[in-house]
């Protein structure tokens, strides 16, 4: 054992004594991707279109942690969509760039994404994914299909900035208060506020450690759950006009175009709708569709155990989690009305005369 394992074995010891139940980085694996970002020249992190809070808190909080531990070394802040206003006001979201040209030496590490297409990078830029650069992942999505050099991926875990902490500290690095507000951003979105099902006593424990190195809480839960544009209220009002229940046990919901022109909502202020939807009682699942672009992606959400809404997405060619999950369609929403016709008693006396 070297002195960069043996310091590895160390840390990993004396986390587990003060977090016991600390999720578990296997030694060779923060290694091999420890040594991918020493030697690289320049580091890439990269996060899925459309970024949700646990894609810009993991994103920036892996650069911001590299540009600490390496000062110098180049970090680019990638992603092909700019963040969303609610989150613009993390340390570096503003650094975020949408375009990117390899160069020889780089190395990129690509965050809360379950496949390569979902960066919308993976026909411009298959260096990233077919092992021409040396590459890592964090994620945990379940259907992950570990495509990077090193794949850290922990399906059980809450968001993909779980998974930074971990790693942060199995390789003892420090994380500052604007890191920490990062990572704190994606555990609090992708957690609901810590109310979902998937808030566990290890999401507490990492929240804990988060706040003891200096989280910003009260800034987030102003900026991400207590904020709301007019309009994303306006937009938010048509979707829960619309929702409409099935036979199946879903609360289903559309916005079409017109919905976000007349609401003058951009397409990121839909995030956090489908909680609402997901709200009505004694519903297997709940979906919003939402057209964009030439392109229909929908939404799901169960509050139930014996409900897979990945599996529902994959039958689109989509993906996420059990409880969370997405598609997208080429095409357009095409609203179908269904009627019928009820007699009034007085008609209905008025047959029986004839």
């Amino acid at each position: 054992m070297d002195i960069a394992q043996h310091h590895i074995v160390a840390v990993q010891r004396i986390c587990h004594r003060i977090y016991p139940f600390t999720m578990h980085i296997p030694i060779d694996e923060a290694r091999r991707a420890q040594e991918i970002i020493a030697s690289a020249s320049r580091v890439v992190c990269i996060c899925h279109r459309n970024p949700d809070g646990d894609a810009i808190g993991s994103l920036l909080g892996m650069a911001h942690l590299i540009e600490q531990q390496y000062p110098g070394k180049v970090v680019v802040f990638q992603c092909v969509d700019p963040a969303p206003a609610t989150f613009r006001f993390l340390p570096g979201a503003l650094r975020i760039v949408h375009d990117y040209a390899y160069q020889p030496g780089d190395a990129a590490i690509i965050l809360d994404c379950g496949e390569p297409k979902l960066t919308e990078m993976h026909i411009t830029h298959p260096m990233l994914f077919d092992g021409t650069m040396p590459s890592i992942e964090f994620d945990h999505h379940h259907r992950n299909p570990m495509y990077a050099s090193v794949n850290l991926v922990f399906p059980d875990a809450a968001s993909t900035c779980e998974i930074v902490v971990a790693f942060a500290d199995t390789v003892g690095w420090h994380l500052s208060p604007d890191i920490a507000t990062c990572l704190l951003t994606g555990v609090y979105t992708d957690t609901g506020g810590l109310l979902h099902s998937n808030t566990t006593s290890s999401v507490y424990r990492t929240v804990a450690r988060l706040l003891r190195s200096g989280a910003r809480r009260q800034e987030v839960v102003t900026a991400v759950f207590r904020t709301g544009k007019m309009s994303t209220l306006k937009l938010w009002g048509r979707v829960l006009e619309k929702i409409s229940l099935t036979s199946e046990g879903g609360a289903i919901s559309a916005v079409t175009e017109g919905d976000f022109r007349a609401s003058g909502a951009d397409y990121s202020e839909l995030t956090g709708a489908i909680d609402y939807v997901n709200a009505v009682p004694g519903m297997r699942f709940s979906l919003i569709l939402s057209e964009r672009d030439g392109t229909v992606k929908g939404s799901l959400r169960t509050l139930r155990d014996d409900v897979d809404v990945s599996a529902m997405a994959a039958k689109f060619s989509g993906g996420g989690h059990k409880k969370a999950a997405g598609f997208a369609l080429p095409g357009k929403l095409k609203p179908e009305l269904r009627w019928k016709v009820e007699q009034t008693e007085e008609e209905q006396g008025r047959d029986a005369l004839r």
